[in-house]
């Protein structure tokens, strides 16, 4: 940087100036202190738009970095209620199915029920003819047996 060099020219210069004897105060060349002067005011102008552009960068970059976070956070919150939703889904989604065959076991009991008991009367019915039939054919051959 410049501005540091003329900095350093003018720090020799007063190091290497004649010093007034008895104090600490030293005699300069007045052209060449206001040379330094000068080119510290032509200097100082362009290092300080340097230094603001610089600063202004910063201020970009980490503004956009802001926005950047923000954006994967907001993202990352999106996926996780996401997830949270698909998890609360298949969840409730399991204890419906369950219930769902719940209700199909016990619907199937019932009509295995309902076909036993309906067996059951057929089988009846059934029996009591073939009783009765069975009366007729013993009554039928007793007469038979007893035409003999």
């Amino acid at each position: 940087m410049e501005i540091f060099n003329v900095l350093n020219e003018l720090e020799e210069l007063v190091e290497n100036s004649m010093k007034v004897p008895l104090t600490k105060r030293v005699m300069l060349d007045e052209d060449r202190l206001l040379d330094y002067l000068d080119r510290i005011r032509t200097t100082l102008p362009e290092e300080i738009r340097q230094a603001k552009w610089v600063i202004q960068e910063r201020e970009k970059v980490i503004s956009e970095t802001k926005k950047e976070a923000g954006k994967i956070m907001e993202d990352a919150q999106k996926q996780l209620e996401r997830r949270a939703e698909e998890s609360e889904i298949v969840r409730q989604a399991r204890l419906i199915a369950e219930d769902i065959v719940e209700k199909a076991e016990a619907v199937a009991r019932e009509i295995k029920q309902g076909a036993r008991e309906y067996a059951d009367e057929i089988l009846m019915e059934l029996e009591k003819n073939l009783g009765k039939i069975i009366s007729e054919i013993q009554e039928g051959r007793s007469e038979l047996q007893g035409l003999k």
